[in-house]
């Protein structure tokens, strides 16, 4: 489990890819890996994924053919900027929302402008995850959780504030990027619970 508030921006080292998946190597820059251990789970870009090897600045993970798929990770290239964020530790606030790690589908960017000091950033998302996304509600893009400005047809809008942009790697984006979407928990949550009542 997670926040959505970025710890630090790494960066992809190595890729090694074989016909089970690939395997990551990842350097850390500022995030804290003292009390990290094999076992543990770092989200990347918002996907979970769970360290097999640690150094003093960067870890290795295995990412399988179903999150290549399912996640911007088939396209990952030698030095990408990725968002890191340890897991959350019992005693840690929750300053974003809660946030799985599980990516629900991939989303585009369709539009970037300028809004005061923030940037607006307009996403297009494809088949049903735009009935789990919510005028105010909770998204995470990226690792980055953020609150929905608008919703309409399968676009969606967020707001990203100057801190957010050179705190994690939002302010990378460009039109036609593609990002990893996790909708809200609770909207799944909420899904199930009316189909129940319906049967």
């Amino acid at each position: 489990m997670f926040t959505g508030i970025i710890q630090s921006k790494g960066s992809i080292k190595e890729i090694f890819s074989s016909s089970d998946g690939a395997r990551l190597k990842i350097n850390t820059n500022a995030l804290d890996l003292s009390d990290t251990n094999v076992g543990d789970s770092i989200a990347v870009d918002g996907v979970c994924l769970t360290v097999t090897e640690l150094t003093e600045s960067s870890f290795t993970a295995d990412v399988s053919n179903e999150t290549l798929t399912c996640t911007t990770f088939s396209a990952l290239k030698q030095g990408k900027n990725v968002n890191l964020e340890r897991s959350l530790r019992v005693n840690q606030g929750i300053d974003g929302h809660l946030v799985s790690g599980h990516v629900d589908g991939i989303g585009a960017v369709n539009s970037i402008e300028k809004d005061g000091d923030s940037v607006r950033i307009k996403i297009e998302v494809q088949g049903d995850i735009i009935k789990y996304i919510a005028k105010k509600g909770s998204i995470c893009i990226n690792g980055v959780s953020l609150t929905v400005n608008s919703v309409e047809n399968n676009f969606f809008d967020v707001n990203i504030v100057p801190h957010t942009l050179s705190a994690t790697t939002l302010g990378d984006l460009s039109l036609q990027s593609n990002v990893n979407i996790e909708i809200d928990q609770i909207a799944r949550y909420v899904e199930r619970l009316l189909s129940q009542n319906e049967e």
